[in-house]
């Protein structure tokens, strides 16, 4: 038998030959199971595992949801902070270029040319007539005093 089996593999070539065995047919039966009468059983170990479980990803979520509260408050802070400097920043410089126009505004020698296009000349002597209380206004503030006012009924 083997002679002959050497023989038909040296008459065939090895690409035409065919396996003449398929393997074992799987063949599948459905069969319904009824499961109505069991009754599943707690097992206390493990819902108190699970208890243990669900409250340590609570406190986890709890700890991951906070530091992320944080974290984004701290960025939300830094771009309030840098929106403060810059607002900061505007302001001084407003108040710079706003003092140097009081500066350039407030110059004798520009009134002085502007007072004389308009057609105004110095005052005369004897023109100019000082009140009392404008000499202490023009030397600097002046503290409020308690003097006793007297009042004179007619």
């Amino acid at each position: 038998m083997a002679a002959a089996a050497a023989t038909i593999h040296g008459a065939v070539p090895a690409a035409e030959r065919r396996s003449f065995w398929t393997g074992t047919p799987e063949i599948y039966f459905a069969k319904a199971i009824d499961n109505s009468r069991l009754v599943k059983v707690e097992d206390p170990r493990r819902s108190r595992e699970m208890k243990h479980f669900c409250t340590a990803m609570a406190f986890l979520f709890l700890l991951v949801f906070t530091y992320a509260w944080q974290h984004f408050k701290a960025i939300e802070y830094g771009y309030q902070i840098e929106s403060a400097k810059r607002e900061l920043a505007n302001a001084s410089e407003m108040n710079r270029a706003l003092r140097l126009e009081d500066a350039s505004l407030r110059d004798p020698e520009r009134i002085d040319v502007l007072a004389r296009r308009m057609g105004l000349v110095p005052p005369e002597p004897g023109q100019v007539i000082r009140m009392e209380g404008s000499g202490t206004e023009a030397q600097g503030p002046v503290m409020a005093s308690n003097a006793p006012v007297v009042v004179v009924a007619q």
